[in-house]
Order: structure tokens, then sequence, then C-alpha cells
């Protein structure tokens, strides 16, 4: 037998970035910081794209976005103590949104360890609890090892965020240890028997309903999901967040269980037989407060499909529980056999009925500017346009009103977090510079990752923020009115003039405070080919979609008093 020859001998910093390699890794996002220099120096002639970002809470979004959109980890570098820290709000929203990641974080020397030397952290005590695996790398020949099992622990069962730490002298070490070979998330398929059963309990049905969620999809796995519904003439539902997992023109489309969901849809899910959740969890919001059915015995037949057996059974008991991922599943529904006669087509055509008159008639809000001008606006960018959005009040207009019609083409949160929609835009843009790009953001939301506006300036990415100002943290407020009418505290803002803040980076800003002046303005941020700010001047009054401010306070009052 012919012995392979013994591999050359490379820097453990070399190591790391060959690995990277090895797994088609062609961007990363990070802050540089002297703890990794290394690595940076490797980088620096490899044909890794490295994006330079302000801000480590920005550059881990960044990667998260890149993650979400593409199911292989989206990788971030940043350096130890504060620069991991900063990190942090990225690998929550990958581990709450089930989005494949890895974060690098520089560390101190081997030999430091213990001493609370200068921004030292133990990275496995303080992201053990945040992310799906956290380890420090103790030699150079283990990198290949380490990395590979990191991407598969990242992609495989449900994806989430992987942290690890390297001390700056594995970086430099030397070793001679061959790279190992790219990995692929090994793929869940259910049982035949599995898929029998749920073609049983949909002939025994009269109301089944199909909600979408969580992650492994795939714009193939959609479309295979989108024939079964044909056939079974099957009302489908996504989670929160997930609109773009279905397209909403769809016929079989029924809308989605997020925060202020359809009565009429959450009514539905209630009357009905059968509900296959495919994907998901069933969290908090789309269960709306744990409220919608029953814990443990969900009180209907209830299919639970999952790519992670320790979801399945962790809160609500299925009738039949899946062991699959999502993708898996999607394509062993095509031997899934609709009966002879569908008893519930009247059902399916409500539910799209309820859908479009929830969805169709855009509300007039308090003030000079409707937000109702910018969701016609985004209906009818096209198809391809990636919405992106952070948290607050403002993206209700989003999630209610605009119609998602293409996998890909959301970015946002289900974990809530303020500050994504920007960065989140940023990556979009750069890695698919050919599509549209808007990153709809409230005033306060926009400002906890507005630095992020200098990346996109700087790799020329012509995103469109469109920056909601109401001159308030909007949700806190809302909650505040009420909770406590009258007494507002800590949520009035004092903003900037946006519109000059994207114009000092060298981007285009426009300003809005009459609504014949919003069309025009969006039409001029995409005509400007640079990265543009449409500053939207909102009445404090405009709260949500269906509300003002005062008439909120007025029935609050009115509740403690009796009257």
């Amino acid at each position: 037998m012919t012995s392979l020859p013994s591999p050359a001998p490379r820097t453990g910093a070399r190591l790391l970035v060959d690995a990277l390699l090895a797994n088609g890794v062609s961007r990363a996002f990070g802050v540089p910081g002297e703890s990794y220099l290394d690595v940076l120096d490797a980088l620096s002639d490899s044909n890794v794209d490295f994006v330079i970002c302000r801000q480590e809470s920005g550059a881990a979004m960044m990667a998260e976005a890149c993650g979400k959109l593409t199911g292989r980890p989206g990788i971030c570098f940043v350096t130890r103590g504060p620069g991991a820290t900063n990190a942090s709000a990225g690998i929550h929203i990958a581990q709450q949104d089930s989005t494949p990641m890895i974060l690098f974080v520089g560390q101190i020397s081997r030999s430091m360890r213990g001493r609370e030397a200068f921004q030292e952290v133990d990275y496995r005590a303080a992201f053990g609890p945040l992310a799906k695996w956290a380890v420090e790398i103790d030699e150079a020949a283990r990198i290949p090892e380490i990395v590979s099992r990191a991407f598969r622990v990242a992609m495989q069962g449900r994806p989430g965020p992987v942290v690890i730490a390297l001390p700056e002298d594995v970086l430099s070490e030397m070793a001679a240890v061959p790279d190992a070979p790219a990995v692929e998330p090994a793929e869940t398929w259910p049982g035949l028997s599995d898929m029998m059963r749920l073609q049983r309990l949909l002939w025994a049905a009269k109301r089944p309903v199909m909600i979408l969620g969580g992650a492994r999809w795939n714009e193939r796995a959609i479309a295979s999901v989108e024939r079964f519904a044909e056939r079974f003439d099957l009302p489908l539902a996504v989670s929160f967040r997930r609109q773009m997992l279905f397209p909403a023109d769809h016929a079989c489309f029924a809308g989605d269980i997020g925060f202020s969901a359809n009565p009429k849809l959450l009514a539905r899910l209630k009357a009905a037989d059968l509900v296959i959740l495919a994907g998901g969890r069933f969290g908090e919001v789309p269960s709306q407060g744990y409220s919608l059915f029953g814990i443990p015995d969900p009180g209907v037949p209830l299919v639970h499909v999952h790519a992670d057996p320790e979801e399945l059974g962790r809160v609500y008991q299925p009738t039949l529980a899946i062991n699959a991922s999502s993708g898996a599943f999607a394509a062993s529904l095509e031997g899934v056999q609709p009966p002879n006669e569908l008893p519930w087509a009247d059902w399916r055509a409500q539910a799209r009925a309820d859908y479009l008159a929830w969805t169709d008639e855009l509300p007039a809000n308090p003030g000079a500017v409707q937000m109702a001008s910018l969701v016609r606006y985004l209906r009818a960018l096209p198809r391809e346009t990636i919405i992106c959005n952070g948290a607050g009040n403002f993206a209700i207009w989003v999630h209610r009103f605009h119609r998602f019609r293409a996998y890909g083409t959301q970015l946002a949160p289900t974990s809530g977090s303020m500050g994504y929609g920007l960065p989140a835009a940023v990556a979009a843009k750069i890695s698919q510079p050919a599509t549209p790009v808007v990153a709809v953001c409230g005033d306060g939301d926009f400002l906890m990752t507005g630095q992020e506006f200098a990346t996109a300036v700087q790799y020329g990415a012509p995103i469109v923020a469109v920056v909601v100002d109401n001159g308030m943290y909007g949700t806190i407020r809302m909650h505040q009115e009420r909770e406590y009418p009258t007494r507002v505290f800590g949520t009035t803002l004092r903003n900037p003039d946006f519109a000059a803040y994207a114009r000092a980076f060298g981007g285009f800003g426009v300003t809005v405070e009459t609504d014949d002046a919003f069309v025009p303005a969006l039409d001029a941020a995409f005509a400007s080919g640079l990265p543009a700010i449409v500053h939207v001047k909102l009445d404090p009054e405009a709260i949500t979609p269906t509300t003002s401010l005062s008439a909120l306070r007025a029935k609050s009052l009115a509740e403690r008093s009796g009257g």
C-alpha cells in the first residue's frame, strides 16, 4: 500500500482558513482584533471575502442573515472580551431562529488562563446556555476536527449557533495535519409507516390545517409542499416571521400566526380536527402565549414534524411525532395520496377568503404620512425583493399587510431583536447584489445598529432603509399606555435627521413628511444607486395599524375607572 505524503506544517490560523475554504465559505463578517491577527493575515491571501463591520452585534447579525438565506453557517470573527459580548445579540437570534452560524472569538494565550488576564472570558461558560455548542481549541492539530464538527452541529438536527474560542498562541502554533472533508448535514427521513399514518389521519379529517415553520427548508422543499397543498386542497398557514415559507398569492395560503394574528385564523385552528406542524416549534408567539392548544394534550390530533427529536413532545404531545428534516419530509409528501373526495374544499376556500379580507383593506392612520403607501410600494416591487426588519410596532405593517411571494425574501428575527433589519439588509445585498433589498426600521430600532450603514457604503451595497420615525420606543410606549396610562417614562426619543445621516456617510437621504412624497422618495432612493435612507416622519398617534395612541390611553383609563 502506498502511503500518502505527510502534509506540510501550517499555522493554526492557516489550518482554520483552509477548513473554512474546504467547507465552501466564501464570505465572513467581523470586526478586526489583535487577538486573531494571525487569522486576518491568513484571510488576506485567501478567497474569503472578509466584510469589515463597525460593531460586533451588526457583524453577528449579518452572519446570521447569511445563514438564514443559505442554510449554511454564516461566519463571523470577533475579538475577545467586549467583542464577543457585543456579538451575543446575534448568537441569541441564531439560537431562537434556528439559524446555522459559527462565531470565532479571539482568546488570550493558553498560558494566561485563570488569571483574569486582559479581556479574559470563559466562553464555554458565557455562551454555553446561549449557543448550540461552545468550545475552546486547545491545540492547532485539532482545528480541522473541531471546525468540521462545528459545521455539522450548526446545520444538523435543529440548526443553531456554534461559538469557537481561538487562543492567540494556538493560531501561531505549527501542526502537520490533513484537512477534513467538507461537511454536509445528515437528512433525517420519515419512515414509510409515519407517512402512511399521516395519510390515514388526513383521510379521517374534515377540517385539517397545515402550519410551516422553523428551518431546514429550501425552494425545492417549498415547491413540494405547494404541490401537496394543491392535491389536498389544504389550508396552509405559516409561523411567526416565516411568511417566506409559502407564497402569499397561492390559493391555499391562509396567513401567519404571529403577534396580532387574524382572529379568524386562530378560531380556525381551534376548530380544526387535524393540525400538521412541519419544521416549527410552536413557541410562545405562534401558540399565542401557549393558549392556542392545551398542554401537554393539545386537544386536537397533532402531527409534529421536526428534525430534532428533542423538540417532539417538548411542550405538546403529538398524536404523530415524525422525526424528519423539513426538506426530507417535504419530498416524502409526494407519496401521500388524497382521498377520493375532499370534504374540506369550502373550509380551505373560506380560510383563503379570511386571509384576503384581513390583508386587503389597508387602514388609514393618524397624521399626514400613511403607512399604507409603503405597503403598496413594497407589494409592487419584484417578487424576489428581500424585505428585512428588526423589532417594533412599525413591523406590524410589514407582517400583516405585505405579501411575501417567494422563498428567501424575508429576514426578520423571531427572537424580537431590535437592530436586526439594517445589518441583515447589508448582508443580503452584499450576498445577492442583483436583488432589491429593503430594510424597514423603526427610529429606535435603526440606531441600535445604524453605524452599519457605513458598511453598506464601503461595500457599495445599495440597500434602501425606510426609517419610520415616531420619536419613541413605540412598542414599549404602547404597553406603557395600556398598563400605566398618562405615566409616560423612559420611552421618548430625540432623533437625528436620518436623511442627513445617510448623506454624511456618502449615501442618499430623503425625508417624507407628507403622503404624496412617499412614492417619489422611494423611487428616488432606488434610482440613486447608493445605499439610501428614506426618513419617514410618522405621527406618534399612529401606534398600531388599527389603534391611535390617544384611543389606547382612553380605553385603558376607562377600564381602570370601571367605565
